[in-house]
């Protein structure tokens, strides 16, 4: 009796961790997308143009920027701890947020969402592998996915929900009860082992010059520049142009910093060597690619192009993010039954492949059954790649690797989701360009111009107080350009399908490795200078 007790109080404890768990996915991911619909509410009420360009894009910057740090952090004084701090810093980004008394307090406020939603991220699922074997995580992966994909379709229906009803402010202090109460869930009931690492010892082995390089790199430098280039700045201006090469050559430099240089590397290059794991993290470029395209370019062909509202165009999403998270738990539920996790990511390419294709034939005129179907065959093609990618890419590494292979799987998902956005948009944009023509024609040269290039976007509602016939010209120009879009997505998708060829199949095991953290469980530390040769058979 007294141990059925126990089992069943670690069983509610385990219960109550992973709904934890969950409840963190869902807000770092709740909070790329609910700032969608309140830009127009938020940028009015600061009279500000600032927002539509960096309320949601500098969450998106801080986020790609700290997850490989978030992984090796971990590594030094454990998940539990660093888990507690992320949800801490995200607890007091949105309560920065929220209170925002300008549009740069708003935007500072993001920039630390963003980081700690990074963390959270990563270390979910750092935790995930730690707590169970390489083939039962698999179904706890695909609940993560699930919660992963609600909270993109939901995002932008709370915010327009909150905005309408409330206050555009509600949008962030949503996140202060459920994150409050997340921070003591997992405090007294997430059991990870966890060694307690001196804090000088532990601040001596962090890797400051990767982590300081590989942030500049990608936040201050490379996305910076990607988020400049035809927004506030040309792509041709010396400005973009700067970022984009120092932003590429600092990277180089950060790459010779974990060769020759870091004790500790944030990033080893020994995960590196292997084309497999090489295949894995592309294959994770083209998934998050893929994605971000989907999510941010459907609900514009439905406002753009079918004249639906913000709120209303997040309804109509719900078929690609419902069967997005359906995709996405099965899979997780089919890996952990029979071992076979090639299966799902090679479907998932070839049903996006299709599932986009698909997209190229929609109209310019609702057409319910083509926007339902099409929906769910490319949300059905998304859901699977959550985890099937991670499963595979861990199963190559060895257990003490998993938080830094967790963390790169991450970061080179954040680095999709921006670059894949910005590539669409530079589509998107040079096609309305190329329609400047016919629109100067009907609207007159000083309306068109609102319809060029970036403000393209900003401008989607103005369409609706147009006469009939000059509204339809701008929807059609609008129709045109997104179409186009889909053909990159298509080609994102093809690509991760020939990608998977190369991932290798491995046996899963059921037997679970306790995890250790803590510099006594990291590798010896190598001389400056040298390259630590893994020994034969390691991956």
């Amino acid at each position: 009796m007294g141990a059925l007790c126990v089992r069943t109080f670690g069983f509610r404890i385990r219960v109550l961790s992973n709904i934890r768990l969950q409840a963190s996915v869902f807000l770092a991911a709740l909070d790329i997308t609910i700032i969608s619909t309140p830009l127009a509410t938020i940028s009015e009420y600061f009279h500000s143009s600032a927002a539509y360009t960096w309320v949601g894009s500098t969450y998106m910057l801080a986020d790609a920027a700290g997850t490989p740090i978030w992984g090796k952090l971990s590594d030094i004084w454990g998940r539990k701890p660093l888990l507690l701090v992320a949800t801490a810093i995200f607890f007091l980004g949105s309560a920065l947020s929220g209170a925002a008394v300008n549009i740069d307090m708003l935007i500072a406020g993001r920039a630390v969402q963003g980081f700690a939603g990074g963390g959270l991220l990563t270390l979910v699922n750092i935790c995930i592998s730690d707590m169970f074997s390489m083939r039962d995580r698999a179904k706890y992966y695909g609940i993560i996915g699930m919660a992963w994909a609600l909270a993109s379709a939901c995002g932008p229906v709370i915010g327009g929900v909150l905005t309408q009803r409330v206050s555009w402010r509600w949008c962030f202090y949503i996140n202060l009860p459920i994150t409050g109460s997340a921070f003591l869930i997992i405090l007294f009931t997430l059991n990870i082992q966890t060694l307690k690492t001196p804090m000088i010892a532990g601040l001596l082995a962090v890797d400051w010059l990767g982590s300081f390089s590989v942030a500049g790199a990608t936040l201050i430098m490379f996305l910076l520049g990607l988020t400049f280039g035809g927004v506030t700045h040309p792509w041709s201006s010396a400005v973009v142009l700067c970022l984009l090469i120092f932003g590429a050559a600092l990277f180089i430099i950060f790459i010779l910093i974990e060769w020759k240089v870091a004790k500790y590397p944030l990033m080893p290059l020994r995960l590196y060597r292997n084309a497999s794991n090489m295949a894995s993290l592309a294959g994770c470029f083209c998934h998050g690619s893929i994605l971000v395209l989907g999510a941010f370019f459907l609900p514009l062909y439905f406002q753009a192009t079918l004249g639906a509202t913000a709120l209303l165009s997040g309804v109509w999403l719900l078929p690609f993010a419902l069967s997005m998270s359906f995709s996405a738990g099965f899979t997780g539920w089919y890996i952990s039954a029979t071992g076979r996790y090639i299966d799902g990511v090679r479907l998932a390419f070839a049903l996006s492949v299709f599932g986009f294709g698909l997209l190229i034939d929609l109209t310019s005129q609702k057409s319910w059954p083509k926007i339902i179907i099409f929906q769910i065959i490319c949300g059905v093609g998304i859901g699977p790649n959550f985890q099937a990618l991670l499963i595979a890419l861990q199963n190559q590494v060895k257990p003490q690797d998993y938080a830094t292979a967790t963390a790169a799987f991450g970061f080179m998902r954040n680095l999709a989701t921006s670059i894949g956005l910005v590539i669409g948009n530079v589509i998107f944009q040079n096609r309305m360009l190329k329609q400047s023509a016919i629109l100067t024609k009907t609207l007159g040269p000083q309306m068109a111009e609102l319809f060029y290039g970036g403000s393209a976007e900003a401008s989607v509602h103005i369409a609706d107080a147009l006469p009939d016939a000059q509204k339809a010209v701008v929807r059609n120009a609008y129709y045109t350009s997104i179409r186009a879009v889909w053909f990159l997505a298509v080609a994102f998708a093809g690509a991760g399908l020939v990608l998977t060829l190369f991932i290798r199949v491995k046996e899963l095991s059921r037997i679970h490795e306790q995890i250790k953290t803590g510099l006594e469980s990291m590798d010896p530390p190598r001389e400056e200078g040298t390259i630590k040769t893994p020994k034969q058979g390691e991956p």
